[in-house]
């Protein structure tokens, strides 16, 4: 095992519905939160062991890739629901997690499930850890839409420079393989039971919704593959045509997860994150055929808060030709 990791192993401790609203987080600062595997409540990681879609996607993809006897690991693991998937596939895990909580009762839970002595919970950095020896698996679900909030693409880049000075170039597979960034411009119905608020909104991963007009399909804007260069700053520009005559005031974003491409089903095995519907601060009015344009600009693992984005309309379509328009 490295050097630096600490092994925590089952204890009876009943902790896993404690709450004390006077605990102190003894050495931590608020800006400690919010740099590399900031702390979740757990409720929130409760909430996630409900959401079927993301289970059942990721439960498919290690049971497709990971073998008897391989070894796994996983960073930031969480309640360890999805080493637990590895680890009834015969596999050894490695959970890496820095969140003393998760740790306690992802103990609790890896031992009532009898995993505790193939699942190794190590209380550890997953941005600085190595492992002891080379790794089939890498397992990494901090994602959020558009690599915003969560340090995925921090946590794996670190992970893949400290695993090759130590085991070579060659790297293990990666749950999972690709994310696929979109968006487009949208009509979006900020209309709370007659309270009109324009605020960043979080939706389901659904085709279509109700109160979200989609002006113009969506459109790729990167391509992640988690084992070559993982870009950290997203900067683009983009134009669409207008699908419908419609009032753009706002943007969605969608991103895609492939975990893993099933070769003799000839299908990949997806997940999508929550959409994110962030409002314009100048609607504007577009006809069909309309040509719309979308500057963004974000870092990876920063806050929504900290998007910069523009949209416009730039031209319009008419009868013998085109004409300029302004947003």
């Amino acid at each position: 095992m490295h050097q630096s990791a600490k092994v925590f192993r089952p204890d009876s401790e009943p902790t896993i519905l404690k709450f004390d609203p006077d605990r102190q987080r003894s050495g931590k600062s608020q800006s400690d939160e919010q740099t590399l595997g900031q702390f979740i409540p757990l409720v929130y990681h409760y909430n996630m062991l409900q959401d079927e879609d993301r289970v059942g996607a990721f439960r498919a993809a290690i049971e497709y890739l990971v073998q008897p006897g391989m070894r796994v690991a996983e960073l930031g693991s969480g309640t360890g629901i999805l080493s637990s998937f590895a680890a009834s596939r015969g596999a050894t895990v490695d959970a890496v997690e820095r969140n003393p909580e998760l740790i306690k009762c992802s103990r609790q839970f890896i031992k009532a499930n009898g995993f505790e002595h193939q699942i190794r919970v190590i209380a550890e950095d997953a941005s600085s850890w190595t492992p002891s020896e080379p790794i089939d698996v890498v397992i990494c679900e901090m994602l959020h839409v558009g690599l915003l909030r969560e340090k995925q693409t921090q946590v794996i880049t670190a992970f893949k420079e400290n695993y090759r000075k130590r085991f070579g170039r060659k790297l293990p597979i990666f749950i999972p393989e690709v994310s696929i960034l979109m968006c487009q411009p949208v009509e979006q119905s900020f209309d709370f039971s007659g309270y009109v608020a324009s605020v960043p909104l979080f939706q389901a991963p659904a085709t279509t919704h109700p109160r979200t007009k989609q002006v113009a399909p969506l459109v790729p804007y990167q391509t992640i593959a988690y084992d070559q260069v993982i870009p950290t700053t997203m900067r683009f520009e983009q134009t669409f045509e207008a699908e419908l005559k419609a009032k753009v005031n706002a943007i969605r974003f969608v991103t895609q997860n492939v975990l893993a491409i099933d070769m003799s089903q000839q299908q990949a095995i997806t997940w999508a994150n929550q959409c994110l519907v962030l409002p314009l601060e100048s609607p504007f009015s577009c006809d069909q055929h309309e040509t719309i344009r979308l500057s963004v600009d974000y870092e990876t693992g920063q806050s929504v808060e900290s998007v910069r984005y523009h949209a416009s309309s730039i031209a319009r379509h008419f009868r013998g030709g085109i004409r300029a328009t302004s947003a």
